[in-house]
């Protein structure tokens, strides 16, 4: 069930937390580890050693050059927050996150990603996303090191799996996999043109259309069939919309 789990952490600038986190995939069963433009060096001396005994997970580690790179091929990409951002984007609790996963097909590819130690994600790069997991903190101490913030959500995605094991929970059919995250961007890329073309959105008279729309399509988790479905629709609007014709001039009385 974990298998299909991978975690991503991006432009990560310690060693030791690269190590750290590997270590605290492995206790929890993870063992796919991702580095999307990592500034520190891979892998090293100090990277190993903070693993403690996770030399699996290292191996098996892939590094890309850019975050928009590593998530191309997944289905469901989640970002991970210290706190909530005023985006469209659901959000979930660590426990609702890892109970969300663990339903999923195991042929889906899931992302969990982290961003940098200084920072955390971007809001450019959590648009990216479909879903954002908030980790509360206390007022008094709002910064989470980066390999504390893996092992809490890896621990909640370990103590969901395993009960979903236990209970035999019913996973997602395989009928159709969900869209992957490139497909998603191709599809809101032709929908927000189209959406301009035919003059439904004013991006200078309200700006916040445009990212509502995508939050209820990231919040339907669209399966590759359905993309193909919506994009067919979006090629008729924009056919119909540049020749001038239109369904109810055919005599239907809709």
């Amino acid at each position: 069930m974990l298998d299909n789990i991978h975690i991503i952490l991006i432009n990560t600038t310690h060693p030791g937390n690269i190590g750290a986190a590997a270590r605290a995939m492995k206790t929890m069963g993870l063992n796919n580890l991702i580095l999307a433009n990592p500034y520190a060096k891979f892998p090293s001396a100090e990277i190993t050693a903070r693993a403690a005994g996770a030399d699996s997970v290292l191996e098996n580690t892939k590094v890309f050059a850019s975050f928009a790179e590593a998530i191309k091929d997944f289905n469901v990409v989640i970002g991970t927050s210290a706190e909530e951002r005023r985006l469209p984007l659901q959000r979930l609790t660590a426990r609702e996150c890892a109970e969300f996963v663990c339903a999923q097909n195991p042929a889906e590819k899931i992302a969990i990603v982290f961003g940098t130690e200084r920072s955390g994600m971007s809001n450019e790069e959590l648009a990216l996303c479909q879903r954002q997991v908030v980790i509360p903190t206390s007022p008094d101490c709002t910064s989470l090191n980066l390999a504390a913030a893996v092992q809490v959500i890896a621990y909640e995605v370990f103590v969901a799996a395993c009960a979903a094991e236990r209970a035999e929970m019913p996973i997602k059919a395989a009928h159709d996999r969900l869209a992957t995250s490139a497909e998603l961007q191709q599809f809101y890329e032709h929908l927000e043109q189209t959406l301009l073309e035919i003059e439904f959105l004013n991006p200078v008279v309200d700006k916040k259309i445009f990212p509502r729309l995508t939050r209820l399509f990231n919040r339907a988790c669209l399966e590759t069939g359905e993309v193909n479905l919506l994009r067919g629709l979006l090629k008729a609007l924009r056919k119909n919309s540049q020749t001038g014709c239109h369904p109810r001039e055919s005599g239907d009385p809709g």
